[in-house]
């Protein structure tokens, strides 16, 4: 095999490529678990076998000296379980079987890395499905499936691809895909980059921080933090908490994490409003430094008959409706913030501003009690699986100013064919003026508490933002003067048609 290097949109292509098997035969929202599991198996495979391949030629074939060296890797990986062992096989009948065996084998031999609270990340992915048609039709899909990445452009050997992080890449390349074709469903397991970069640069994750997503999907927000302290502390002191109730999209988090290297998290499977999973020792709701989420927008059944005896107290401020959860976890979120450091940013829908009823009491009384910070108008078209524009609340625990800053970003954007995008230049002048807190004109307005309670705590963005343009003034004499400038020119125009059209014969 080549040790050449390739470069990140390589390995995309090819990923994006190996989809191809499953195209016409079942949906994306389906072969997408198939795919991002199959890179995570390769992946796993490349890695140990290049270890092992360096192990062995620094020291000789010494089958037991380098399995005890193996040991410090930081997963295991059966031999049978092997991508190489599954492609050797491919042309056997079961490879579905044997694949779903291999995933069990390394889960089983790598502990709690893989599972959680008994749930095993691949518990809701199965290769030896009917989905994938009649038991001969399944394994030459698979066996396709197997060939596709055992292709020398997906040779993830960590001697040829060089960091951890062109894999980590890769499946967010493939996560990003899938959510842009995915239709209503994307918005389930994926917040896009430009978002998640804008809400990490607002909440400023610093090292020793403890950073949650109780809605995480497939971690790509949570991680967002993560890596900003990274990149602007040099430090790896945080850690990262997630729950996420779709068991395959839990499954996408657990896998993107493990390829991110993102050793230090605890991501739970469950629904948050109705059963909350990351508690302290004493049963009570963890708390946070920072918590950040892209709930589903004003979702229905979200667990309004159990909230009123909800056992952590946290619809105390009010129940939200039944038909739109946004206020439920908001009032979580609130809840699990910790008492001096705790801040918070959650995007929703802009009826989360205004609406009514018990909304608009609970409204109230987080703004009363100077929790709300800032109020962010975001672009339509900017979510995979909705058009409609949505906003960013941020909280913070321990305000000293009682104001509440409105920014109304909603134009400033770069168009794209289907999904609009945030610059990096849109991104900057978002946070630069939420950090300075002032006036901008006609973007930002620095509202005190008075002036929310006169708009009856309506936060709808135009009542403090003015982006209304005046019209240029019209010169009406100036109009009037160039009509009979245009005039002459005809009157001139015309005579010189008369004239040509009597020498040639046409005149009266």
């Amino acid at each position: 095999m080549s040790t050449d290097k390739i470069n990140q949109d390589n390995i995309n292509k090819a990923l994006w490529n190996a989809c191809d098997t499953f195209r016409g035969t079942i949906s994306a929202d389906t072969y997408k678990d198939f795919i991002l599991t199959m890179l995570f198996l390769k992946y796993i495979s490349d890695v140990w076998q290049d270890h092992y391949d360096g192990y062995k030629a620094e020291y000789g074939d010494e089958p037991e000296l380098i399995e005890e060296m193996m040991k410090n890797e930081r997963f295991v990986l059966p031999s049978s379980a092997s991508f190489y062992s599954l492609y050797e096989k491919r042309h056997e009948p079961g490879n579905g079987e044997r694949i779903d065996q291999a995933l069990h084998a390394i889960e089983e031999a790598n502990g709690t890395k893989l599972k959680d609270a008994g749930k095993s990340v691949f518990q809701d992915i199965s290769f030896n499905t009917d989905k994938l048609g009649e038991e001969k039709q399944k394994n030459t899909i698979l066996r396709h499936l197997l060939e596709d990445f055992a292709k020398e452009d997906l040779n993830l050997k960590p001697s040829r691809v060089g960091t951890l992080d062109v894999i980590g890449n890769a499946y967010e390349y493939l996560i990003k895909n899938f959510a842009a074709s995915g239709g209503q469903k994307a918005g389930e397991f994926y917040t896009p980059p430009e978002v998640s970069d804008l809400i990490a640069e607002l909440l400023d994750p610093q090292p020793g921080d403890d950073i949650c997503d109780p809605a995480c999907g497939s971690a790509s927000l949570l991680m967002k933090c993560g890596s900003k302290v990274r990149k602007k502390h040099d430090s790896k002191e945080y850690a990262l908490y997630g729950q996420e109730a779709i068991g395959s999209t839990w499954s996408l988090a657990k896998m993107n994490m493990f390829l991110h290297g993102e050793d230090n998290h605890k991501i739970e499977w469950g629904d948050t409003i109705r059963n909350p999973k990351l508690l302290d020792q004493n049963g009570n709701l963890k708390l946070f430094d920072i918590v950040t989420a892209n709930p589903p927008f004003s979702l229905d059944k979200w667990g309004h008959d159990e909230a009123a005896n909800d056992p952590f107290s946290r619809f105390r401020r009010g129940v939200p409706p039944k038909t739109k959860g946004d206020y439920a976890f908001i009032l979580h979120m609130i809840e699990t913030l910790k008492p001096t450091t705790g801040r918070m940013g959650v995007v929703v829908p802009h009826g989360v501003l205004f609406r009514g009823s018990s909304e608009g009491k609970i409204r109230k009384q987080l703004i009363d009690e100077n929790l709300l910070d800032a109020v962010i108008g975001l672009p339509e078209k900017l979510f995979y699986g909705t058009g409609i524009p949505a906003a960013i609340l941020v909280f913070k625990k321990q305000k000293t100013k009682e104001e509440v800053l409105f920014i109304d970003a909603s134009r400033e954007f770069k168009a794209g064919k289907n999904q609009n995008l945030l610059t990096e230049a849109n991104i900057s002048k978002i946070v630069d003026t939420f950090r300075s807190c002032e006036n901008v004109d006609k973007y930002a307005y620095v509202a005190t508490l008075d002036e929310i309670k006169e708009n009856d705590y309506n936060l709808n963005i135009p009542r403090y933002v003015d982006t209304f343009e005046e019209e240029e003034e019209i010169d009406l004499m100036a109009v009037r003067a160039e009509r009979e400038k245009l005039k002459a020119q005809l009157n001139e125009l015309e005579g010189e048609m008369d004239k040509y059209l009597k020498e040639l014969g046409y005149g009266a």
